[in-house]
């Protein structure tokens, strides 16, 4: 824990959906399962070391004392890395079986790596990536480098 309380933990990560039990069966579909904790108007998926939560997007804002407005890009995406290009390419095609919109398809990137990107049905936007500089720890969760000297 650093001084001021805030350690560097991401815990959960709650997604604005306009119709839960819609995204709920997306993610159903892409093979997540929902925590016993879900309830009709929240649901919530143990990914590895975090928590994806959906809630519905007015409501959200309600709780967050903002506006509920703002489609289009949010500046934020959220990334699912796998262990090969191939990986990714079956990750994509599934995402789009599931009923994502594929926004980008994947390629090589600048950064060495190999990704593309699919939207959700509310679009929030999924990065599947392939990261040749990063490694998995034995329990399958992206283990960086250590700190920078």
């Amino acid at each position: 824990m650093t001084e001021n309380g805030l350690s560097p933990r991401l815990s959960i990560v709650t997604l604005g959906v306009a119709n839960v039990a819609r995204a709920r069966s997306f993610y159903e579909k892409l093979g997540w399962q929902p925590s016993s904790a879900s309830q009709e108007q929240i649901v919530f998926f143990q990914l590895s070391g975090v928590v994806l939560a959906l809630f519905n997007r007015d409501q959200l804002a309600d709780d967050a004392t903002v506006a509920p407005a703002g489609d289009g890009f949010r500046a934020v995406t959220l990334a699912h890395n796998v262990e090969s290009e191939a990986a990714v390419d079956a990750a994509l095609a599934h995402a789009e079986r599931s009923g994502a919109s594929i926004v980008k398809p994947a390629s090589k990137v600048f950064w060495g790596g190999y990704s593309g990107y699919f939207a959700d049905p509310d679009g929030h936007l999924w990065e599947v990536a392939y990261n040749p500089f990063f490694a998995f720890d034995e329990a399958g969760r992206l283990a960086l480098p250590g700190p920078a000297a």
